[in-house]
Parts: C-alpha cells; sequence; structure tokens
C-alpha cells in the first residue's frame, strides 16, 4: 500500500510516518530526509540539491522527484511524508508512476500545532527534540544526552507559526480536492496525542493498515 500524508506543520506526519514503518512495515519516506542523505553522500543528485539548499531555496520539484525515485521501491509499501504540497507536484508523482492509492489528510486545529511547535526545543550539539510540555529536558536549557545548549527554531515561533499555517491552507487546498476527487482521500483527526492518532489512523486505513513485515 503507498500512502501520502497531508497535514500542516505540527500535524504530527514525522511521528506517524515512522510509527507506521516500526509497527506496520512500511517504508517512511521524507523528502527532506532523502535530499541531506544524498547532500551528505556527495551524490550528482546532492550535488544539484546543494546548490539550492545552500542559497535557502526550494529545490525544484523534477529534482525531488529523481531522489524519490532512486530511493523508491515501487513494488513496495511505503508513507511519503512532505511531498507533494500542491497539485503540479501530485501530478508529477503521477506521470513518473509513484502514485499513491490513499491520501491521508490529518485535522487539526491552528492552536494545538502552535503550542505544539512553540514548545520545541533542539540541541544545537546533537540534535536531539525536545518539547517544554511533553517531552521536557531534565534541567532546563540543557541537554539531556550531551550537555548543549537547547534552542528554539525560528520556524518554531509562534508569528512564523501562523505564517505557516497560512501558507499551507492556500497549497493544500485543492491538494486535498485533487485527491478527493480521485476517491482518495481519508481524514483523520490529529488533534490527540500521537498515540491516540495512530490509532485513528489505523482504524481509518481498514485491512490495508493491518499489513505486517515481511
Amino acid at each position: 500500500m503507498k500512502i501520502i500524508l497531508l497535514g500542516p506543520p505540527g500535524a504530527g506526519k514525522g511521528t506517524l510516518a515512522k510509527l507506521l514503518e516500526e509497527r506496520k512495515g512500511f517504508s517512511h519516506i521524507s523528502t527532506g530526509d532523502l535530499l541531506r542523505k544524498e547532500v551528505k553522500e556527495n551524490t550528482a543528485l546532492g550535488a544539484k540539491a546543494k546548490k539550492f539548499m545552500e542559497k535557502g531555496l526550494l529545490v525544484p520539484d523534477s529534482l525531488v522527484v529523481e531522489v524519490l525515485k532512486k530511493n523508491l521501491n515501487p513494488n513496495g509499501s511505503f508513507v511519503l511524508d512532505g511531498f507533494p504540497r500542491n497539485i503540479s507536484q501530485a501530478k508529477m508523482l503521477e506521470e513518473n508512476n509513484i502514485d499513491a492509492d490513499t491520501a491521508i489528510s490529518l485535522k487539526v486545529k491552528d492552536a494545538i500545532v502552535i503550542s505544539r511547535l512553540s514548545g520545541r526545543r533542539i540541541c544545537s550539539k546533537c540534535g536531539k527534540i525536545y518539547h517544554l510540555v511533553n517531552m521536557p529536558p531534565k534541567k532546563e536549557g540543557v541537554c539531556d544526552v550531551c550537555g548543549g545548549a537547547l534552542f528554539q527554531r525560528e520556524d518554531d515561533r509562534e508569528e512564523v507559526i501562523k505564517k505557516r499555517l497560512e501558507v499551507y491552507r492556500k497549497e493544500s487546498e485543492e491538494l486535498i480536492g485533487y485527491y478527493a476527487e480521485r476517491s482518495k482521500l481519508k481524514e483523520v483527526d490529529a488533534n490527540a496525542e500521537a498515540e491516540e492518532t495512530y490509532r485513528k489512523l489505523i482504524e481509518v486505513l481498514g485491512e490495508d493498515g493491518k499489513k505486517r513485515k515481511n
């Protein structure tokens, strides 16, 4: 089964994708992770992507699709996280035979997204992620693992989060309709914690969600 996760920043796409990977044997495909991997390994695709990433620019859709084609098993089950973000990208996936069986739209209130993201802190040394409410460090401002200083990403500041949500709504409205018209869209309430949302996701997937590791 091939699943695309749609949802605003802070909806829990990455967490749910990892749970599906660990518990059901799906491959979690994050376009951001794949691009960073290609850059780190200094591949030809990575070299092309690096030119855009170093300038703070979005990597062209065509290059992202090439990276996906390289890393996807077309006959395997996967959860695609972070792509597509608009209809143009969705069509490009289909044209390259990277099509989804199901698109899951994670529905979450803006206030909850803001709470989740604004409370996030990241270690400046090892990159471990904390949350001031849900997963705080033992000592305020200090990483439990390496003792590095914790910081808040610019993207996680409340005013920036609100702008990100506005952008998401503009981009996602047509995309969600696109999958709905093709009878591929399913919705999941993602306002609760990860385990509860995961349970609802499995219920929505039904028999397809019962896939086991080979």
